[in-house]
């Protein structure tokens, strides 16, 4: 999302979004143990433009889900929860650098790019760990994680996945992209 610009939701997407969150919320209640759906509310609706960036993880497929409150601001922490990384978000590179790099079969867009079209952040390696304290999540799929910018610098970028009962964090060249590959995001309210 382009700084400046609020985007909002209309009242069925509103209506709709905030519908899906709530239940998503009730039915994991081990994610976010001792939070109340009330107070997770209360913030959202005070965050319109926050919303509009949800409903964007929502419609490609993270299904989100709050993981914890931060202590000393009281904003909520949400994360993709999908099972496997969101389905619309999978075949491409990690930044636009890379993206630039291919000569040939250029995928649509980057991680990077993508996310900050949606206003989220892609997980960071310990936010990444943190959920799959959750559960398992990309047992079958991999997601690319915010990438230290020595590692980045030198043409690699970060993944992880779970497999063999483990959580696994990888490298591969920032210009990569696999059917299976997407990213996870975090979006503060």
């Amino acid at each position: 999302m382009k700084k400046g610009s609020i985007k909002e939701l209309n009242a069925v997407q509103h209506q709709e979004l905030m519908h899906s969150l709530k239940a998503r919320f009730v039915k994991h209640m081990d994610r976010h143990k001792g939070l109340q759906w009330d107070a997770v509310e209360k913030k959202l609706e005070m965050s319109p433009h926050k919303l509009w960036s949800l409903n964007q993880m929502e419609e490609t497929g993270g299904e989100p889900d709050v993981v914890e409150q931060e202590p000393k601001t009281g904003s909520f922490i949400f994360y993709d929860c999908a099972a496997e990384t969101p389905k619309k978000r999978r075949s491409i590179c990690y930044d636009g650098k890379a993206l630039e790099a291919r000569k040939e079969f250029k995928p649509a867009t980057s991680a990077i790019e993508m996310a900050n079209a949606m206003g989220i952040e892609i997980l960071t390696e310990e936010q990444y760990r943190k959920l799959q304290g959750l559960g398992h999540f990309d047992t079958k799929t991999s997601s690319w994680l915010k990438t230290p910018e020595e590692i980045r610098k030198l043409g690699g970028a970060l993944f992880g996945d779970h497999r063999f009962g483990g959580v696994f964090i990888y490298h591969n060249g920032a210009q990569s992209y696999y059917a299976g590959r997407g990213f996870r995001s975090w979006l503060s309210i």
